[in-house]
């Protein structure tokens, strides 16, 4: 086993660091959590690797700020908790990762401003400048602007979405528990700590579940780990609340479960189509057009697609399904929603004649397209 964590483990030069709420939770004059994370950074920079770190906490310090026992509930009070708990976890990031000689920069994103490609494109410009400088950038969702619509869910998502965002090759999430179990450990004794895990799609989630301090549980580590497979990232899921994890699990040691990535991975656009995006619309597609896409990697034709739901741009992301309304790609539309109304059908030496112009052959490009 070690073999194979040396193999993915040691090339691994940019890496992601999710740390969880319940990990933070645990924070103390006798197990410093943020002092200990910075210091193992702080080593394991001196190898050449660069981090992000992607946090959890801000609500949980809000709470433990304003003396509240229980999570709020309402969009606005969570919103203000969050608010005032961000301060306090970057007053203690910078704090412990000072005393290294480390230097930490805030990083606040709304699921909006990865499903937008310039957006998304700026942020990680920003992230790559910062890391340049030698800087540990902290990201954590913008809780205090971020309503339903806006969020990830939780920031297992983020932390995915990460991968991609800084071009990533190992995503690191610490929590509560030392890996992924053969069953529940919490009701089974003989449940099995899981090594390695080969192909993470034929792992399926249990239920998602929320506490008092933070939302995800495992089922959310899971779906994290298949995002940032498809990307080519490993993931290794670990007890962040053990001294000296991070440096056990670069040092390539059996520590927590590790997920190993896709041999076929998507292109970082690609992945930002398939994960990243929020898509505008439907196009269906009749069965033709479905094989030719999902079996002969194909672009989708006007000839090919039925009808259109839903009001889109060109440029905009859509959800491509069949004629029972099952999605099984997604991609990025050349035309918009009324334009492809008016030539749906048509052969592609028709679209001209239809609109008086033809910008593309295709509705959607191969190269735009991913078979989900």
């Amino acid at each position: 086993m070690k073999d194979i964590r040396k193999k993915i483990i040691k090339k691994a030069k940019r890496v992601v660091v999710k740390i969880g709420s319940a990990v933070l939770a645990g924070n103390s004059a006798s197990n410093p959590v943020f002092s200990r994370i910075a210091k193992e950074l702080h080593e394991a920079k001196k190898d050449g690797r660069q981090f992000v770190i992607v946090s959890s906490g801000a609500v949980a310090l809000g709470m433990h700020g304003l003396n509240l026992r229980q999570r709020p509930t309402s969009i606005p009070e969570r919103q203000a908790v969050a608010a005032v708990g961000q301060g306090l976890l970057m007053a203690r990031y910078d704090r412990a990762f000072s005393r290294c000689g480390e230097r930490v920069a805030q990083v606040l994103l709304t699921h909006d401003d990865l499903s937008s490609r310039h957006r998304f494109l700026n942020a990680r410009n920003t992230l790559f400048q910062l890391l340049s400088m030698g800087i540990v950038p902290v990201i954590n969702e913008n809780d205090t602007v971020a309503v339903d619509e806006m969020k990830f869910g939780d920031n297992d998502l983020l932390s995915a979405l990460a991968t991609n965002l800084i071009e990533a090759d190992l995503l690191i999430i610490l929590t509560d528990i030392n890996g992924l179990f053969s069953k529940d450990p919490k009701s089974d004794p003989l449940a099995t700590r899981v090594s390695v895990v080969h192909d993470i799609d034929g792992i399926e989630p249990v239920e998602k579940t929320t506490n008092a301090l933070g939302t995800g549980g495992m089922a959310s580590k899971i779906e994290a780990a298949k995002k940032a497979a498809h990307y080519g990232a490993a993931t290794v899921i670990a007890n962040g609340a053990l001294p000296g994890v991070v440096k056990s699990v670069l040092d390539c040691e059996d520590t927590g479960t590790l997920i190993l990535p896709k041999e076929d991975r998507l292109t970082g656009k690609k992945h930002w189509i398939a994960f990243s995006t929020r898509p505008s619309g439907r196009v269906f597609v009749d069965d033709g057009a479905r094989e030719a896409i999902a079996l002969k990697g194909k672009s989708l034709l006007p000839t090919g697609v039925k009808t259109v739901d839903g009001s889109f741009q060109a440029g905009e992301v859509v959800h491509c399904v069949d004629l029972k309304g099952m999605e099984f790609a997604r991609g990025v539309a050349n035309y918009s929603s009324s334009e492809i109304e008016r030539i749906k059908g048509l052969k592609t030496r028709d679209i001209e004649g239809v609109l008086g112009y033809k910008v593309f052959d295709e509705v959607i490009h191969r190269d735009n397209l991913v078979v989900l």
